[in-house]
């Protein structure tokens, strides 16, 4: 029912085996380069996640392209691509990233278009958010409000459509 494909079988072992449609296609046309010639462009890996360990106490913002993972305390407001705060993290300001996944504490708003708040979560701050999800057991005080684009500050929420009155 099933068979091998031969695109994924190692390359021949001599010039002369032409078994291969694309080799002996490659071979027949004179102006195709070689195989040789080609480099292959490996694509950069994603650089790991940039830990702040639970000794670290920093006072002042953080801001990267990049990912972050919290286990210190940090007062100052962080913005990054994926954000976890770790369960013994403390955050006093503004967290502003694409992804944030709460296991610690912040005091202080949340914006964010993925939100998670896990059960070992404590907000105490609103949540601006696209999507939320809030594990039982999570600890919050605050406002929650959905917004399209959370991530840009003053971004008004998505409006309510109204009854068109009859004239």
């Amino acid at each position: 029912m099933f068979s091998k494909s031969k695109i994924n079988d190692p390359a021949p072992k001599s010039d002369t085996d032409t078994s291969s449609t694309a080799a002996s296609s490659m071979s027949t046309s004179p102006s195709a380069p070689k195989q040789s010639d080609f480099k292959a462009s490996t694509p950069k890996a994603k650089p790991p996640a940039s830990i702040l360990s639970s000794d670290l106490h920093i006072t002042g913002n953080l801001k990267t392209t990049g990912d972050i993972q919290v286990e210190g305390t940090v007062e100052g407001d962080i913005r990054a691509h994926l954000l976890t705060i770790g369960e013994t993290a403390t955050i006093k300001g503004e967290v502003v990233a694409d992804d944030v996944v709460i296991n610690g504490r912040i005091v202080g708003r949340v914006r964010g278009l993925k939100v998670r708040l896990t059960s070992t979560a404590r907000v105490e701050g609103d949540i601006i958010h696209k999507t939320i999800a809030i594990e039982s057991g999570a600890h919050f005080e605050g406002s929650v409000q959905r917004q399209d684009d959370p991530l840009t500050p003053g971004a008004k929420s998505a409006p309510a459509q109204k009854p068109n009155p009859a004239s």
